[in-house]
């Protein structure tokens, strides 16, 4: 389901958060999380270990199995290539944030700044370093890698949207704030939740 008429689609029981960084999927996530009284999940606080090492692939996969197991979850993070296919094997929605460029990286540099400012811990430890903001490689700057791999995120959701083998999942693609805030709002009014 695509644009807005998604905004009127609640979802079901298990959904997949999917975006490119800073577009706000664990705020979306975490509110989905409580109207539809499900289990949430960020998927950067199991993979990103103390001191920002990476959890071994085998063990990210065993966690997120894990978590997938449940009936009533949220799961924020795209994590192609690692678990994506766990994921969205128990997934009866996609929500996709799809916003515009210069939306997500007004809202990722401030929140970047901010983080590293008040020197918020992230997951495990982990917070953002003030000399990784001003890098332009997007293995050290989450800003980086947001500018970088904008396109190519909207791209493979595309891609995945249209691909047969993803049929039985209900995707909304929400393209600015306003149809967030809109498609949250029905949620909230079909669960019965302020």
């Amino acid at each position: 389901m695509l644009g807005s008429a998604a905004v009127n689609s609640a979802p079901r029981q298990r959904v997949s958060v999917v975006g490119t960084s800073g577009a706000g999927k664990s705020t979306l996530a975490r509110a989905l999380s409580v109207a539809l009284d499900a289990d949430f999940l960020e998927l950067d606080s199991v993979y990103h270990q103390p001191g920002w090492v990476p959890l071994p692939r085998e063990e990210f996969r065993r966690r997120v199995s894990e978590a997938v197991a449940g009936q009533r979850w949220v799961i924020d993070g795209n994590y192609t290539s690692n678990v994506k296919d766990l994921v969205w094997a128990r997934a009866d929605t996609v929500v996709w944030l799809d916003l515009p460029k210069r939306t997500v990286m007004r809202r990722i540099i401030w929140r970047s700044f901010q983080r590293a400012a008040r020197r918020v811990e992230l997951w495990n430890g982990n917070r953002e370093r003030w000399r990784n903001l001003f890098s332009v490689d997007k293995e050290q700057s989450v800003i980086a890698w947001a500018w970088q791999t904008h396109a190519a995120t909207r791209a493979k959701l595309e891609a995945a949207m249209a691909d047969p083998a993803n049929a039985k999942l209900h995707f909304v693609r929400l393209k600015n704030p306003a149809e967030v805030r809109r498609f949250l709002a029905s949620v909230s009014s079909v669960s019965g939740r302020d």
